[in-house]
């Protein structure tokens, strides 16, 4: 399993103004403490590039979320099959599933390549099935959306995962991060520097953790269909397994 990425220390993050840093809480949201665990949020990323500027702003963003309370794991893609290359038993499949039905939240980050989604970033989602056994992994869980861009800035592949992400029926918040020339807004320690590219991406990990707070207890009623009851959980799985229409 992926060990939970830890960096909550607000030291570790110069470009923020401590003064101005209000982690969501469910205090302020005026949420019961029905659930008091940190929001579990699984972040993806679309590059096996030594120096992935995918990866770096996945990254940012868990630091950014560790800070406002959340706790966090980034899955890596290396080694993981072409969907239907191998079967749901390869060891990366696994640990991609489980993390999934672990998450409450999640964000995914690709690079923009051929004006599309990297297929690294595709293939991850795909491993990702509707059903597992009669429970959906995705449904009702909350998803953010960022992109990095090798150019001017661009926002075909953040359209792209919402499409996704509705396919996969997760609650996408309004917010997403497009950064442009990404390789001009991280240093020599492959640390993102201050700008606006980097505040956005602050707004948006905030809306996330919002969003997750306000949806995570109300996930099942949300997403109680009238369809779906009239489905036993066997049928629901057959249904959706099936090997053709």
């Amino acid at each position: 399993m992926t060990s939970p990425t830890d960096f909550s220390d607000l030291n570790d993050l110069p470009n923020i103004d401590a003064a101005l840093f209000e982690p969501p809480s469910s205090e302020q949201l005026g949420i019961p403490h029905s659930t008091e665990h940190a929001p579990k949020i699984l972040l993806l990323y679309g590059s096996l590039r030594e120096r992935s500027f995918s990866r770096l702003a996945v990254e940012e963003a868990a630091r950014l979320l560790n800070a406002m309370g959340a706790e966090t794991r980034i899955f890596d893609p290396r080694g993981l099959p072409l969907p239907d290359a191998d079967d749901a038993s390869h060891p990366k499949v696994d640990e991609l599933r489980q993390l999934a039905q672990w998450s409450e939240g999640m964000v995914w980050c690709s690079p923009e390549r051929h004006g599309a989604m990297t297929g690294i970033m595709k293939a991850q989602i795909d491993w990702i099935p509707l059903v597992l056994g009669g429970v959906r992994p995705t449904q009702g869980k909350t998803l953010a959306v960022m992109q990095v861009c090798g150019g001017s800035q661009s926002f075909n592949t953040v359209n792209q995962l919402r499409i996704l992400g509705r396919w996969m029926r997760m609650l996408t918040i309004p917010n997403q991060s497009s950064v442009p020339k990404a390789f001009m807004e991280f240093d020599e320690k492959d640390r993102m520097k201050p700008s606006p590219f980097y505040d956005r991406i602050v707004d948006v990990m905030e809306e996330l953790v919002k969003f997750t707070l306000l949806v995570r207890d109300r996930s099942d009623v949300l997403t109680n269909r009238y369809s779906e009851r009239k489905e036993s959980a066997a049928e629901l799985s057959k249904r959706v397994n099936q090997r053709a229409i």
